[in-house]
């Protein structure tokens, strides 16, 4: 079917039906076949209630009792649907899935309201687009059946293959299969698909690599389609060409994405800080065939030693900035005091020049050598010129860092591991978009952590600009986290005698948690137990704070179109408002109003853009566009994820048998997950293998208690472990703890045997309905 039913809903105008014909058009059926499949989803969406067919044509049923959402389904069964508009998730039962599965966007109906610890139920009413048309299976031959057993165990099912497909009949530790749906579940009928191909295990980096793209999807990437770039306005452009300029260089991989250049000036008022942006929005149309597949593709992907880069390479390579050559920008001048305060903004196009770009290597070097050192390091040779500069820029992005932090914002110390092969996963993107924190940096060792501060700040100017003027801008939200799960935390780290300081209502805030885990012995694991509150960022149509870049009215990015295409977009929006936005109410008005900057907020009455001019922005900003690049953002950390799940799971092989000191990094009833160095791969001790007691959970203090001896294993504890087992398709590590020599094995009475826990659970994925549910 060329069309989802999400789409299908998308094109129906909320205000007055639609014909068929004209559907069949906007979808861009012509194929009787197509059309034909088109009228039978709208006479199944016309009997569920959620479309109406008149003589007019088909039109919405405004139902607030259907939720959108997105279904997250666990290994043990567990589902829940994640709402779209923030509400509280909501447990679906197996029963009222109706064929939905992991990752679908679906309607839910809520059936029974949630309580104090119970979340609300719901069942599964229309599925709006599948998540997974392929998938990484093992073949098995199940009596009669041939099946593909998915990898991934939270889709709960198998599919059916065709019995040629036999021939792939595979021990599992050799090979794996992709295998392609061609029929979900409908009525009593089970999934069907194919075998695509046969993938290898253990074949080496390349091969890796191939199993993380099929699994993602990613083997065979779309062609973007063919344009001719524009080329940008020489006129209207501020020459900025003589200001001392640096780029800072964060990563290595192939088809890296272009980053924005800084200058600045610096005195005793404060700081004159420009950032300049790629002109990417200035090449290509808005609503060009190359801006709608940007869009579609909306993300950068960085594989490690490589990317999937969103823009194309001719565009690429028309917007770098080459050092010692001029080139088209989007400069914002920003004044900050000497606080780390903003004060006042302007943008406009320019035309800049870099003189030389600074990378990690260049700044360790400088922070090394000494104050009144004759020489300079090699690392510095090419940079000698721009050294002030840089030192400048250090000594801004300190204060800038120290700011967000007193706004609200929240570093942990939570970076990737050193792992060979990561490549430029481990270095974090200037204005990490999404996630509720951010990665512990020092911007003077850093170039990362350098560049992030400088664009946070630039990223808060565009969205108070925006929203002052009342553009239809991306504005990215990070609400602050609920108090009653920091609470938690708290708790948790309270029963780990971790002094605390509440606040006077009795609540612990974000920052106060941090700061009392940095000081900890058990700081790293108690960080990892402080992010899971602390709220992911998401695009939105209406200005918000945005917590994590310690902003509390507005935040759009801009700075960075190569990375995502949020950014693009608002490029476009600076790029009207700079070239076609009104200055005066009319010409017979002597007096102009400079619309670039902030100076001009609270004085101007009239439409900046004419109706026609901002049609084309807020029709494309709409609930189609945010799921999208909300998505596809989540996508891009799930990616992100597996590929440092299986770097640690590769990492961890050679190392069966051994014995190695880890720390314990979480307690659950069925037993305790151990992070190991060096490369920080996890793992399970099931409560199973500790034989020498019987070991009670205490969830408050979040540790397991031997009956008989009192021995615990608790949060942060040092531990030894034995590496058992790794599956390095399904990140799952397998640990044995080293008992004491000399222990007697506990020998359950009948009670203990009657409530023993459930051995059958070993991930680490513990969704489950609350009590009541």
């Amino acid at each position: 079917m060329k069309f989802t039913v999400a789409a299908l809903i998308d094109q129906l105008p909320a205000a007055e039906p639609l014909s068929v014909s004209k559907l069949e058009k906007a979808l861009g059926l012509s194929a009787k076949a197509d059309k034909e499949l088109l009228r039978i989803a709208l006479s199944a969406l016309v009997k569920t209630g959620v479309l109406a067919e008149d003589a007019q044509g088909i039109s919405r049923v405004e139902d607030e009792g259907l939720i959108e959402a997105r279904l997250r389904c666990s290994s043990k069964g567990f589902c829940f649907a994640l709402r779209d508009d923030g509400g509280e998730d909501i447990y679906i039962r197996d029963n009222q899935l109706n064929h939905a599965w992991n990752g679908d966007r679906v309607l839910v109906r809520i059936t029974r309201d949630g309580g104090r610890r119970r979340s609300p139920e719901g069942g599964v009413q229309c599925i709006l687009e599948r998540h997974t048309t392929s998938l990484l299976a093992h073949v098995e031959q199940q009596q009669e059946r041939l099946v593909a057993v998915p990898l991934d165990d939270r889709l709960l099912t198998s599919i059916e293959l065709p019995s040629g497909d036999s021939q792939y009949l595979q021990p599992a530790e050799e090979a794996v299969v992709e295998v392609r749906v061609d029929r979900y579940p409908v009525g009593q009928l089970a999934p069907q698909g194919h075998v695509a191909r046969s993938l290898a295990v253990n074949a080496g980096p390349a091969a890796d690599l191939d199993l993380l793209l099929t699994k993602h999807g990613l083997r065979e990437q779309p062609a973007a389609p063919k344009t001719t770039l524009k080329t940008p306005e020489a006129k209207e452009r501020d020459d900025l060409t003589a200001l001392p300029t640096l780029a800072l260089d964060l990563w290595s991989g192939a088809e890296a994405p272009l980053l924005p250049a800084v200058s600045l000036e610096s005195g005793e008022a404060g700081h004159r800080l420009w950032v300049h942006a790629p002109a990417i929005a200035e090449r290509i149309g808005f609503g060009s065939p190359l801006d709608l597949f940007l869009r579609e593709q909306g993300e950068s992907l960085c594989l490690g030693s490589s990317w999937l880069p969103l823009l194309t390479p001719a565009l690429t390579k028309a917007a770098a900035f080459k050092p010692g050559s001029s080139a088209a920008a989007l400069t914002v001048l920003l004044e900050i005091s000497p606080e780390g305060e903003l004060q006042h903004y302007r943008f406009c196009r320019s035309t800049v020049q870099v003189d030389a770009a600074a990378d990690a290597k260049a700044l360790q070097a400088l922070a090394e050598r000494k104050p009144k050192a004759r020489t300079t390091p090699a690392a510095l040779k090419a940079l000698k010129d721009q050294l002030p500069l840089l030192e400048g820029l250090i000594a801004l992005a300190q204060t800038l860092r120290q700011r967000r932090l007193q706004a609200g914002s929240i570093d942990l110390d939570l970076a990737m591991p050193a792992i060979d092969g990561l490549g430029d996963l481990a270095i974090p993107e200037p204005d990490e978009t999404r996630r509720g924190w951010l990665v512990q940096q020092d911007p003077a060792l850093s170039s990362s952590g350098l560049l992030r501060e400088l664009v946070l700040t630039a990223h808060r100017a565009m969205g108070r600009h925006c929203a002052a003027l009342e553009l239809p801008a991306l504005y990215a939200h990070n609400p602050a986290p609920d108090a009653e799960d920091l609470n938690d935390v708290a708790k948790a780290a309270l029963a780990l005698e971790i002094p605390l300081e509440l606040a006077a209502d009795g609540n612990a805030s974000a920052q106060e948690l941090a700061s009392a885990f940095a000081a900890s012995d058990r700081s790293r694991v108690l960080q990892q137990q402080l992010r899971d509150p602390l709220k992911p960022v998401s695009l939105a149509t209406e200005p918000g704070a945005n917590t994590v870049a310690g902003e509390a009215v507005a935040f759009a990015p801009w700075c960075c179109p190569a990375l995502h295409y949020a950014d693009l977009w608002n490029q476009h929006l600076l790029v009207l408002l700079l070239s076609e936005g009104k200055d005066r109410p009319s010409v017979r008005h002597k007096t102009r109003v400079d619309i670039a900057g902030d100076s001009s907020h609270g004085v101007i009455d009239w439409p900046l853009l004419s109706p026609a001019q901002l049609a084309p922005l807020e029709e494309g900003r709409n609930a189609t566009l945010l799921h999208r690049l909300n998505g596809r953002s989540r996508f891009v950390s799930e990616l992100q994820t597996d590929a440092l799940a299986m770097a640690q799971a590769r990492q961890a092989e050679p190392l069966v048998g051994q014995t190695l000191t880890g720390v314990i990094s979480g307690v659950q009833s069925y037993g305790f997950f151990v992070e190991v160095p060096p490369s920080q791969v996890e793992g399970l001790v099931h409560v199973s293998s500790l034989k020498d007691d019987w070991y009670e959970y205490r969830s408050r203090q979040n540790r397991l208690v031997g009956r008989k001896n009192r021995r615990s294993y608790m949060l942060g504890d040092a531990v030894e472990v034995i590496i058992q087992k790794v599956d390095v398709l399904r990140h799952q590590i397998d640990l044995a703890v080293v008992l004491p020599e000399g222990y007697e094995e506990y020998v359950p009475e009948p009670r203990d045997r009657r409530s023993a826990p459930d051995t059958d659970v070993d991930s680490r994925d513990s969704d489950s309905p609350d009590d009541d549910g």
